[in-house]
């Protein structure tokens, strides 16, 4: 299964030079964590960083900066992971662990943005997989003692 397939592509968008209040206030609206900056090239929307609300909390409220002044592109990491579409779900795991990060970019082979993936996804695919397995296994017991009577 490839990461494209699953990956939410209902994705928060901001351009570099809107405020961080409006990031955070696109991210109390939709209830996410994260908004990513993207630029328009060719009329397609590519990521070029990400803002999350730690960003927020540690480098304007905790240092006291005016949120409707500074911009997106002022506190965005602009040196961020993202994962291409065809991207196995393990190896995008692996690949996050490694990047020690909780959300992805999901991009086609031309860069542009066509979704995200977070950790909370990724736990919640897994648990109905392993949930799964395990009712595999119960029905195979109950099948056995069954037949073995």
């Amino acid at each position: 299964m490839s990461i494209g397939e699953i990956c939410n592509r209902e994705v928060v968008v901001v351009q570099p030079e809107d405020t961080v209040l409006q990031a955070a206030k696109l991210m109390r609206q939709h209830h996410v964590g994260s908004v990513l900056v993207v630029d328009q090239h060719n009329g397609k929307p590519v990521p070029v960083g990400i803002v999350t609300d730690r960003d927020l909390v540690v480098e304007v409220m905790a240092t006291e900066l005016d949120p409707e002044t500074i911009t997106v592109s002022d506190i965005m990491v602009p040196d961020f992971a993202m994962v291409k579409e065809e991207t196995g779900v393990f190896e995008t795991i692996q690949y996050m662990r490694n990047k020690s990060v909780r959300r992805l970019p999901v991009v086609d082979k031309e860069g542009r943005l066509i979704g995200i993936i977070a950790l909370d996804d990724l736990l919640t695919l897994l648990s109905e997989e392993l949930n799964a397995l395990a009712k595999l296994v119960a029905r195979e017991q109950k099948k056995e003692t069954n037949t073995r009577r």
